[in-house]
């Protein structure tokens, strides 16, 4: 194997992967036929970028694509390397805006060139492809930051919304890795930049990344009570419109509620805030993902699922999943959202006792979204949990995630 040329090597995976060459195309944003060139030879796959995208895709090392052997790495609990990390501090470190004031800002890229990398970072945090995101992201920050100095006019607010949404995106996956401070400071400019926008629904939204941060930081009352704040602020009704937006935004701040409620055991404010959400999602009429949200009766289901598991009911948590929430329209909702729901019924089941399901909903979250259970420390919890309570030695498929998680007993 090492000694096939590249483009044999992607053949050969993606053919183990099971994947034709149109749906590996269209998972990579490329054409069938630049494919096909690369996997004949005709066309030279020369960019690491390129090749690091290939690899997340077909679920592998990139050395491994490359013909060598995979490196171990030294810190096996996060997915990403702590250069990366220190990449994105850099990133968030920058003040383009003050020093635009003083001096000339770097020349920005064109904003619909920007607003095309912003949504496609989105759809790869939504995908669960938190490794390619945090490569992308350095760049992605210091061209955002690049914009929102250098437009003015018109353009200043479509600028300032793009840096809002690209300092949400930074925040929702380094909290996901573990970076609960780095996650709060991309949060909180976040607001600030939502603010300059002119967007009282990405300020919105930009709240509940702010609330998640602290909830990460063991903060959940100020969580709690910002995100209802907010939410009464932007509730449909009286001077407020009932845009499915508006309904999503609004939505989301119940449930991020909900969810820090649950941290302080607050059951009947968890009851309270779930009930609210379930009747904004019975109005917006079923799963949407505006302001990239993923709001709807799925999604509100999914969070009364996790915020039994934070309550402590696993069993209500199992209950939620097998009797409330529909397969068809579960199967729909996007690869992020469907194995962080598997990782908290993983949690559910270890709640009570049931170590062969909480490995099954792992493994089922790990063929969905590899980087969800392999990349958060909470997965990595709950695998050690199921390899010690696991009578004997564990499946061979348990025994091979854990391997590739580097969790041991």
């Amino acid at each position: 194997m090492d000694e096939l040329p590249i483009g044999r090597r992607v053949a050969y995976w993606r053919g183990r992967r099971k994947m034709s060459q149109q749906v590996f195309a269209d998972r990579l944003g490329k054409s069938k036929s630049w494919v096909d060139k690369i996997e004949r030879g005709v066309r030279r796959l020369d960019k690491f970028s390129v090749l690091y995208e290939i690899a997340d895709i077909l679920q592998m090392d990139v050395q491994l694509l490359l013909g060598k052997d995979p490196e171990r790495r030294t810190d096996a609990l996060n997915c990403i390397e702590q250069f990366e990390v220190e990449e994105i501090r850099a990133a968030l470190e920058r003040y383009d805006s003050i020093s635009a004031y003083f001096d000339a800002a770097p020349s920005p890229p064109p904003l619909a060139d920007m607003g095309k990398a912003v949504t496609h970072a989105w759809l790869t945090y939504q995908y669960g492809r938190y490794g390619m995101l945090t490569r992308a992201l350095p760049k992605l920050l210091r061209d955002a930051q690049a914009a929102d100095a250098a437009y003015g006019g018109d353009q200043a607010q479509r600028a300032a919304h793009l840096l809002g949404q690209v300092y949400q995106l930074a925040s929702s996956v380094l909290r996901k890795l573990g970076e609960c401070d780095l996650s709060w400071l991309a949060a909180d400019r976040s607001i600030a930049v939502a603010q300059r926008a002119d967007d009282p629904l990405l300020a919105g939204v930009a709240t509940t990344r702010v609330c998640n941060a602290l909830v990460a930081m063991g903060r959940p009352r100020p969580a709690l009570e910002l995100n209802v704040r907010i939410a009464n602020q932007l509730a449909p009704g009286g001077g407020n419109d009932s845009r499915p937006e508006r309904l999503s935004v609004y939505g989301m701040l119940l449930l991020q509620g909900a969810m820090a409620a649950s941290r302080i055991g607050d059951t009947a404010t968890v009851e309270d805030l779930l009930d609210e959400a379930h009747a904004a999602a019975a109005e917006l009429g079923g799963d949407q993902n505006h302001y990239w949200t993923s709001f709807g009766p799925t999604n509100v289901e999914l969070h009364r699922a996790a915020a039994a598991v934070e309550l402590g009911d696993g069993g209500r948590a199992v209950e939620v999943h097998r009797q409330r929430i529909q397969p068809a329209q579960f199967d729909a909702m996007l690869p992020e959202r469907r194995a962080h729901h598997l990782l908290d019924l993983a949690r559910g089941y270890a709640l009570i006792g049931d170590v062969a399901n909480a490995g099954e909903m792992l493994l089922r979250g790990d063929r969905l979204a590899p980087s969800e259970i392999r990349c958060r420390p909470i997965a990595h919890e709950v695998m050690s949990d199921v390899l010690r309570r696991t009578r004997g030695a564990p499946p061979s498929p348990i025994a091979e995630l854990a391997e590739h998680m580097g969790v041991g007993v």
